[in-house]
């Protein structure tokens, strides 16, 4: 077997954009995310619209003209 094949896994802070954080381990060492477990609708259990960069608007601004 190839000595030194795998990547070395660290302890990895995870912060969300709601500002969750929590432990993980990743090939880095800090991960920024824009949603987590305690801010996604589907484990909150209420309904919202995640939307990044605008997608919403766009598609309701396209359809619209119709």
């Amino acid at each position: 077997m190839k000595k030194d094949l795998h990547p070395n896994m660290v302890d990895c802070t995870v912060t969300c954009s709601c500002g969750n954080t929590f432990q993980n381990k990743a090939l880095q060492d800090t991960l920024k995310i824009d949603i987590c477990s305690e801010c996604h609708p589907f484990f909150t259990g209420e309904e919202r619209m995640v939307d990044t960069a605008g997608r919403i608007e766009k598609f309701k601004a396209r359809y619209a003209q119709k």
